[in-house]
């Protein structure tokens, strides 16, 4: 089988979502695409938008699935299956309002911490077994209720921060790519600040 990864990140399609916190995933896919000068088509068999690049002599196939964060997994399920994508190759890049803002987690696999997203891709799967990268965006102090929150765009305050951290993550991925899990994680777990300064 041909040296093949998929990179999946997760959020929600349309310009009213475009940029919002909860759409981190697919803004770490967009920035890899353009690190990588990979061109998006839609596929619709899928009903995802994809993006093939070449890297260390493997494919690697960048995904934002179009069917809404909470049914992720209906697209994640056929892309892993048509692709024949091996579940340890598999990375999916998505937000975290519980790891504070600026901070990056890289894991081969565990709860889904009640993302909905990740809580689709499981049940699709069938497996927790497959690396996710969280990227944190905090939440407001004293607030229970996080929908607005999340579904809001960074402030200018914290758009610099956010740059970096997608920068931070992007690096993260090239690192699982080419040197696996293990060295992705010790290099880049953590609060992006400290790691870059």
């Amino acid at each position: 089988m041909e040296n093949i990864f998929l990179i999946v990140g997760l959020g929600n399609p349309g310009a009213e979502y475009a940029k919002t916190r909860h759409n981190a995933g697919f803004l770490l896919v967009t920035k890899l695409a353009e690190r990588w000068k990979a061109g998006w088509t839609l596929e619709k068999k899928f009903n995802a938008r994809v993006a093939r690049a070449e890297r260390n002599e493997g494919r690697v196939l960048l995904c934002e699935p179009q069917t809404f964060m909470n049914s992720s997994g209906e697209t994640v399920g056929p892309v892993v299956g048509f692709y024949r994508v091996p579940l340890n190759r598999l990375l999916v890049a998505v937000d975290d309002a519980d790891l504070p803002f600026g901070e990056i987690r890289l894991r081969p696999g565990g709860s889904s911490g009640g993302h909905h997203g990740l809580e689709s891709i499981e049940q699709h799967l069938g497996t927790r077994e497959f690396a996710r990268l969280r990227i944190g965006i905090g939440r407001k102090a004293g607030a229970r209720e996080i929908t607005d929150y999340v579904l809001g765009r960074f402030s200018a305050a914290e758009t610099e921060l956010a740059e970096k951290v997608l920068s931070a993550a992007a690096d993260q991925t090239e690192v699982w790519l080419k040197a696996g899990i293990q060295k992705a994680m010790s290099q880049f777990n953590g609060q992006v600040e400290e790691l870059k300064s």
